[in-house]
């Protein structure tokens, strides 16, 4: 029996990647996006519909007209330095649209629900690698945001019986393994694609925010977890769910972590050139050190990251990167084989 899967957020990073994800498993996918954020090429068109998750009237009409089995919600907003300028933001979209959505879901009995959550929630680590029992303590209000939706989540199984799995990323990176998606952030954020825009030239260098923590070398070591590997993950997530399963947490990361120093000497290498860098002051508010405890999910729905290698998740994203600022204006672009 194929499945029709609600996708929030699907026209984003992780959720365009997730869409195609589960369209090559033989899903069936609505995407609701507002486009925010999202590409409307980075989907096929005729699953894309554009709205909000804070529309209760759109849910509603959504979920009256298809038989939708479980939802996927990828549509927070992500930014922590934003999150401390605009907290409202936060707070509105990523928990009190949450909960329209889920309530929306309830009137309709849709009991199955993916969220997409963040190691955020754990705020400054007392030890590391960082498990599922760490202590929950956000020291931003974008944590707060998303630890609020969870709370909110465990209080929906126990009152209306909506089955959730959280799924706390550390650092997503890399982009699809065939170079049809990939990570187009405006403003970007993150650390590969910055890194990268500095070895096609797009920025004149890199800056490192401290190179005096103790660390290997000085600079900051994170977690970072493949896009691909964390589609496998979110879908093994759904099936655990479709089948039956209860409400659980998990931590998605490779285990491991990497610096900064290191991300820049792997991707000049995968690059072909130098990057240039320059060393900056410590933000506030950084840990040295920020690498998950996975084998959570490991042991028990049989996660295993199948792009684990630094080299491996930068060189993807150094081939949608360049693709894309060739100016390729599909380069985005994403359409289904006939075999999907």
């Amino acid at each position: 029996m194929t499945r029709t899967i609600l996708v929030a957020g699907g026209a984003g990073y992780i959720g365009s990647h997730m869409v195609k994800h589960l369209l090559e498993h033989d899903y069936q996918v609505i995407v609701l996006d507002d486009l925010s954020k999202g590409h409307a090429d980075a989907v096929p068109s005729d699953i894309l519909i554009r709205g909000s998750i804070g529309d209760a009237r759109l849910l509603d009409q959504i979920f009256r007209q298809r038989s939708i089995d479980a939802v996927m919600h990828f549509a927070g907003f992500i930014e922590v330095g934003e999150s401390v300028r605009k907290p409202e933001k936060y707070y509105r979209n990523n928990f009190a649209n949450t909960l329209v959505l889920t309530e929306a879901m309830c009137r309709h009995e849709v009991s199955r629900f993916i969220f997409s959550s963040t190691a955020a929630v754990y705020g400054n680590p007392l030890q590391t690698p960082i498990s599922e029992a760490h202590p929950l303590q956000p020291i931003n209000p974008y944590g707060a945001s998303k630890l609020m939706a969870e709370q909110a989540l465990r209080d929906f199984d126990h009152a209306r019986g909506l089955k959730s799995i959280v799924l706390r990323y550390f650092n997503a990176a890399g982009a699809d393994p065939g170079g049809q998606l990939g990570e187009r952030h405006h403003p970007e954020t993150h650390l590969i694609p910055l890194v990268l825009d500095a070895a096609l030239g797009v920025r004149d260098a890199i800056t490192i925010y401290g190179d005096d923590y103790d660390t290997e070398d000085g600079t900051c070591v994170r977690d970072y977890v493949h896009v691909a590997d964390l589609c496998q993950a979110h879908r093994l997530a759904l099936d655990s769910l479709l089948s039956g399963g209860s409400s659980k947490a998990y931590n998605l990361g490779n285990g491991r972590g990497f610096s900064v120093r290191e991300v820049i000497d792997t991707a000049s290498r995968v690059a072909g050139r130098a990057i240039p860098f320059q060393i900056g002051a410590r933000r506030a508010g950084d840990p040295a050190r920020l690498v998950a405890d996975s084998r959570k999910i490991k042991q028990e729905l049989a996660w295993s990251p199948e792009y684990a290698s630094l080299e491996t998740i930068i060189g993807h994203a150094w081939t949608h990167r360049r693709e894309h600022f060739k100016g390729h204006g599909s380069s985005g672009l994403w359409k289904p084989s006939a075999a999907a």
